[in-house]
């Protein structure tokens, strides 16, 4: 009897928290949710034949210098690395800082580890509420917008391309401008260059030191025209050496740098798509190309030096009409190289695209697209590539209220 009293208190008990949530979850304001994805399938025909890594994408710095290093010319590839899964959502609060949004986005392209290789591959994993950003996105430093309507992955090497963990804050945002800060992850990528060569264990132990965050500024002006935009970053840029009495030798020197882009709308949907940005130390930052620590001076006499780097990015966006459209355009990287730095060291990376894309429906899209790309290095040898690309793609999205 006392067990069925107990039995019959916990279930009332139950009935009435769930008759409270169920009138709290009708009050509270409804959660926007938005599934979102595509299937992409490439296929890829090289003339020559890159880095086999990195055969799905194409990049100049892994065009084979000499022309042959990686095998015989003529390479083809079938991929589904591009093929995309997302989830993004809204919940309205009742503060005056508005709305929480949030997106969480992968795709199958493997990097670092995983290079070659069709696995998870995080894009977007972060929170927003009014003027406060915290997780992985874009980097400040980036203008997203430039890039053009390719259907090759990586894009062009002359521009600013990193999705990066980090904290944002957004003190002035209004209907044609805002302006952003925010501290994200270092990511230093240090040459140990001929240093290898003078001390073979020196150089094999020098790493990077990233003692500080990395910091991030972005202004943007954006009206019916398009938009310009001017972002800046300052950085530490650091090396020690492993095994040696106090990690030395070890040093750092001030990375920066500037990039200035711009979109320009014409006719009706067309786009012209600009982009230049300079700097030291800031290879970490760019699409393609270049390191951001490099021995500098004499052999006798060695010092760390941030390495200059210039890159753009032109192109220009074709809307034929509603079914049709082409991109085309060229953009480059080029490094100042140190007197340190090895003869096969990265120059220098050219990129030009064209393509025809087909959309039957909304949902689908159909295109070919030919890319041609130039490595050089310290030491004048170059190597070329043409590519051939055919891509069809399936997108899907559902959205929903919680």
């Amino acid at each position: 009897m006392k067990r069925s009293r107990i039995v019959t208190w916990l279930s009332a008990a139950i009935g009435v928290a769930a008759i409270h949530a169920t009138a709290a979850q009708a009050d509270a304001p409804p959660l926007s949710i938005k599934i979102y994805g595509f299937g992409q399938g490439d296929y890829i025909y090289d003339s020559q034949r890159m880095d086999p890594n990195w055969v799905d994408a194409f990049r100049p710095s892994k065009i084979a210098v000499p022309e042959g290093e990686f095998g015989t010319p003529g390479q083809s590839s079938v991929s589904v690395k591009q093929s995309r899964f997302g989830v993004s959502g809204t919940r309205p609060t009742d503060t005056d800082l508005g709305a929480i949004n949030f997106k969480f986005e992968f795709d199958l392209f493997g990097v670092g580890v995983d290079e070659g290789q069709t696995t998870f591959r995080l894009r977007h994993a972060y929170g927003e509420w009014g003027p406060l950003l915290a997780g992985q996105t874009n980097t400040l430093f980036m203008d997203g917008d430039i890039f053009p309507n390719v259907i090759d992955y990586w894009g062009p090497p002359g521009m600013v391309f990193l999705r990066n963990p980090q904290l944002r804050y957004t003190p002035y945002r209004d209907d044609n401008m805002w302006f952003a800060i925010a501290i994200e992850r270092p990511g230093n990528d240090v040459d140990p260059g001929q240093i290898r060569e003078i001390d073979p264990a020196l150089g094999a132990n020098i790493q990077s030191d990233e003692k500080y965050p990395d910091l991030s500024m972005q202004y943007q002006y954006h009206d019916d025209w398009g938009h310009v935009q001017l972002a800046g970053m300052l950085r530490r840029v650091g090396f020690d050496t492993l095994g040696t009495a106090g990690n030395e030798p070890n040093g750092a020197k001030l990375g920066w740098g500037i990039d200035a882009t711009a979109v320009i709308k014409m006719f009706e949907k067309d786009k012209i798509l600009l982009g230049v940005v300079h700097g030291d130390g800031i290879a970490n930052y760019m699409n393609d190309g270049g390191t951001d620590l490099a021995p500098a001076g004499t052999v006798l006499s060695p010092h760390a030096e941030a390495v200059p780097l210039t890159g753009i990015s032109a192109y220009y966006d074709r809307t034929w009409d509603e079914r049709f459209t082409s991109s085309i355009g060229y953009s480059f990287t080029q490094v100042d190289n140190t007197s340190l730095q090895e003869p096969a060291a990265f120059h220098k990376g050219e990129y030009a695209s064209f393509n025809l894309l087909f959309m039957p429906t909304d949902k689908i899209l159909i295109g070919g697209e030919f890319l041609w790309g130039r490595r050089s290095d310290n030491d004048g040898l170059a190597g070329r590539d043409m590519r051939f690309q055919f891509s069809v793609k399936y997108s899907w999205a559902v959205g929903f209220n919680i």
